[in-house]
């Protein structure tokens, strides 16, 4: 996942399974922001999308173009994980 999905996430309320994986996750530099690898099952992972939609804007949010494109991309590579459990 993009490091920006990532901060957001470590700053939400998540339940113990989510926290796991996002803690066991690896940090990995990439140019001037970093991708956090986290091994977890495809149900984790649509979890986590879920949680982060906020970063879409709406609900009287700020949109920031960067957050959207890190949530786009996160989206991108979850789904090809396949539909959740």
């Amino acid at each position: 996942m993009p490091g920006k999905v990532g901060d957001f996430l470590r700053t939400s309320a998540l339940d113990d399974v989510e926290r796991a994986a996002l803690d066991q996750g690896v940090t990995v530099r990439r140019g001037q922001g970093y991708t956090l690898r986290v091994s977890a099952v495809p149900a984790v992972h649509h979890g986590l999308l879920a949680r982060c939609q906020p970063l879409d804007g709406g609900h009287g949010a700020p949109a920031v173009p960067a957050q959207r494109k890190a949530r786009r991309e996160y989206e991108n590579r979850v789904s090809t994980l396949g539909a959740p459990a």
